[in-house]
């Protein structure tokens, strides 16, 4: 395995604090995102760098076993228990290193030990499961609405995966399989991958119920008529009651979100009305408003 500089890739050193690595990780993040970067081949690349070097460097213990075994990190539950196993085996009759040897010397411990090259017997060998992973994918909210697939890159390979319609914010879906190589014939570890779905700039979303605020004017809301209102599945036009009051809602049943897993189920579509007073009113239309209010007093 090729050793990646994390906090090269951060652009920090080895004495950065938590608050440093999290400064870092979001300047990086939002300069390399891939949607922000529509024109730069290498920015899936870079902001799944970012990603990874964030992921170790911000949990202590992998941050720990990075600083004390490099590229050899993921593995550091093997040759922990590999030296136990040496301290209980007098009689072995293999080549064993120090914790205090350089980095590169654990590459040839796990050759060694797990390889069979230097004396390590088959019948010895342990089968280690591999790391798991974590990865964070971004959304938006349209995405999220539709079953899709999307091809990721993890570790250096492509993995393509299906993003079920109704993903919740913060979800976590496990990916079996796609972790970390295992040891010895051992399995791979898992992928988890946690969903990050940004807001709609119009619509908001609460679990598979969908809200909107809508404008009315005053003329459509007093007399009546009909108004068309974008969803997430296209247009929909409406009929609006005669005297309808501001901050005033109606449902849409069916018409919001779509249930997890649960197809052909969805929420509903919340939208409460604004009605907007008109502006800039020439004289003709001050003067019939007037006569409107003087009627008003006069019944």
């Amino acid at each position: 395995m090729t050793f990646i500089d994390y906090y090269k890739i951060l652009g920090i050193d080895k004495t950065a604090t938590p608050k440093d690595i999290r400064t870092a990780y979001r300047k990086l993040a939002r300069k390399y995102h891939p949607d922000l970067n529509p024109n730069d081949k290498d920015a899936k690349k870079n902001f799944q760098q970012i990603n990874e070097a964030n992921e170790v460097l911000s949990d202590p213990e992998k941050r720990k076993k990075y600083d004390q075994y490099g590229k050899d990190w993921q593995h550091a539950e093997v040759f922990d228990k590999a030296k136990q196993y040496r301290e209980q085996s007098s009689d072995s009759g293999g080549t064993w290193y120090s914790e205090t040897q350089p980095e590169g010397d654990f590459s040839r411990f796990f050759e060694s030990m797990f390889g069979g090259s230097a004396g390590a017997s088959r019948s010895r060998q342990v089968k280690y499961r591999g790391e798991d992973y974590n990865a964070e994918l971004h959304l938006d909210l349209l995405a999220a609405y539709k079953t899709h697939k999307q091809t990721l890159t993890v570790n250096g390979k492509k993995i393509r995966i299906t993003i079920p319609a109704g993903i919740e914010n913060g979800q976590t879906i496990k990916i079996s399989g796609h972790g970390g190589q295992g040891i010895n014939g051992g399995p791979n570890g898992d992928l988890y991958i946690t969903f990050s779905i940004a807001n709609h700039p119009r619509i908001k979303r609460q679990e598979n119920n969908l809200f909107i605020t809508a404008d009315l004017d005053l003329f459509t809301a007093v007399l009546g008529g009909e108004i068309t209102i974008e969803t997430l599945n296209g247009k929909v036009k409406l009929k609006v009651m005669p005297e309808t009051q501001n901050g005033s809602k109606i449902k849409l049943k069916g018409k919001g979100f779509p249930v997890y897993k649960n197809e052909g189920h969805f929420g509903d579509f919340i939208i409460t009305w604004t009605i907007k007073i008109p502006t800039n009113l020439t004289d003709k239309q001050r003067a019939l408003f007037t006569e409107l209010s003087e009627l008003k007093y006069n019944t």
